[in-house]
């Protein structure tokens, strides 16, 4: 686990223990588990689907490839920025604009 050790692991554990105390650790933990729950959760959301094998993939292969998950997870936390989103709702406009003049 990151090239650390037993030792290393433990010292960290009672420098944790000393800092927030035994009444806090349980809470952290869950509030821990809890973020990763919720990381997991969005990410299987945004994840497109995977085909199952890989003929499927050759043959059924989309003209436009699907967005990575990174910039789909980055599009989703940055429309919930005010300013943001209103600079992304107004890219669409101008975009929607562009191909009806095309």
């Amino acid at each position: 686990m990151f090239g650390l050790g037993t030792n290393e692991l433990i010292i960290i554990g009672v420098i944790i223990f000393i800092i927030f105390g035994a009444k806090r650790l349980p809470e952290i933990g869950k509030g821990l588990g809890g973020a990763i729950r919720e990381f997991r959760q969005v990410k299987k959301d945004i994840a497109p689907e995977k085909p199952s094998s890989r003929d499927d993939t050759e043959k059924n292969k989309p003209e436009n490839d699907p967005p990575l998950l990174g910039d789909n997870l980055a599009g989703k936390v940055a429309e919930q920025i005010p300013g943001v989103k209103e600079v992304v709702n107004v890219k669409r406009k101008v975009d929607k604009v562009k191909d009806i003049i095309k």
